[in-house]
């Protein structure tokens, strides 16, 4: 069977990938899938937007004065620039604690001046310089405004994290008790669930007031408009996340997560799109999800120039010479409201 994305070296095809997609809209309607839309799956940061909402929805944003960016950080996976580490220090300032507070760990960031110029000062990496920095602490600001353990706040018997199981079970329309529960790389509870229920999930966050009219979908509308405001807080320079919202320029919000996970929320539409590479290689997920959105006749193709990057994918040696090329051939299978999955076979 012919795979959907090869990776080419030269003319010569080198390697190949399977992915699953679902495509729902905020009702939960499945209209489009490829591969297996019900594979469980843990969506590792592309939650960080349902994470949010506790921090929201206690009001510990609010007292503690988060602005838009502030918002948009900590749903982020960042790079570790200046812009990302300052906003952490003075939310971690605001909140009267230190930096060895955030219980993310630490690793060398994506952004390379910023590790070299630590190197050449002499200092050492710490928790600011990790991707989930921003998360954490959105929530050590939400459990010192409640008046919480600080020491334990990523331990799923947390009232923090509880709180954030009760509003991913709401948003994404998956009972809890079956959502199945690990452990993250920066050490707090990650979730399995659907790709169609993370789908959910964007749609919702997509067009909240689609789905339903109530204070949660006021706080969806909120951190979905941060994110769009301020895309360079979600990821960063050469960023797909980043890249992608400020093209769209308020029409999706996205967030990706490790081993191959992509959401998209199309705003207009009240769409959600999840995306999954099977053998969980990211170079994958960014060349799929152009294809989704190419396929559902989203953007325009000035939309698309400006994306080339990600549309026409460069295999790049160590110099960083192209020499070679990531391409996605593939349709999307169309779902009927009365078929069931396995009747609909309409392709689009």
């Amino acid at each position: 069977m012919e795979k959907p994305v090869k990776v080419y070296r030269g003319t010569y095809l080198e390697s190949t990938h399977d992915f699953h997609v679902a495509v729902v809209n905020t009702h939960g309607e499945l209209l489009y899938s490829y591969g297996n839309p019900e594979r469980l799956t843990f969506p590792r940061s592309s939650m960080k937007p349902f994470q949010a909402i506790a921090v929201l929805e206690t009001g510990a944003a609010d007292a503690y004065y988060f602005d838009e960016a502030d918002i948009s950080l900590i749903c982020a996976s960042h790079s570790g620039e200046p812009r990302h580490r300052d906003r952490v220090k003075k939310i971690i300032n605001n909140i009267h604690l230190e930096e060895n507070n955030l219980q993310c760990g630490t690793h060398i960031p994506r952004d390379i001046e910023s590790y070299n110029a630590l190197i050449k000062a002499g200092g050492e990496l710490t928790p600011v310089y990790s991707n989930c920095s921003g998360k954490h602490s959105g929530m050590l600001t939400a459990v010192v405004h409640m008046k919480e353990d600080v020491s334990s706040y990523r331990e799923l018997t947390h009232p923090h994290q509880q709180r954030i199981l009760n509003a991913i079970e709401h948003v994404c329309q998956y009972p809890k008790e079956k959502i199945d529960i690990s452990v993250d790389g920066c050490g707090v509870p990650v979730h399995r669930l659907p790709l169609r229920n993370t789908a959910l999930g964007f749609a919702r966050l997509a067009n909240p007031n689609a789905w339903e009219q109530s204070e949660r979908a006021q706080t969806l509308e909120r951190i979905r408009n941060a994110m769009m405001k301020h895309p360079e807080m979600v990821g960063g320079k050469d960023r797909f996340d980043t890249d992608l919202m400020a093209a769209f320029n308020g029409g999706i919000v996205a967030k990706g997560g490790a081993e191959g996970v992509q959401c998209i929320g199309v705003v207009d539409l009240g769409l959600g799109i999840t995306i999954k590479a099977e053998d969980g290689n990211a170079r994958v997920v960014s060349v799929v999800a152009m294809e989704v959105l190419k396929k559902l006749n989203i953007g325009d193709e000035s939309i698309y120039q400006k994306l080339d990057q990600y549309v026409n994918a460069a295999v790049l040696n160590a110099r960083n010479d192209r020499i070679g090329r990531i391409e996605a051939n593939f349709e999307l299978v169309k779902h009927n409201d009365e078929k069931s999955d396995s009747e609909s076979d309409n392709n689009i």
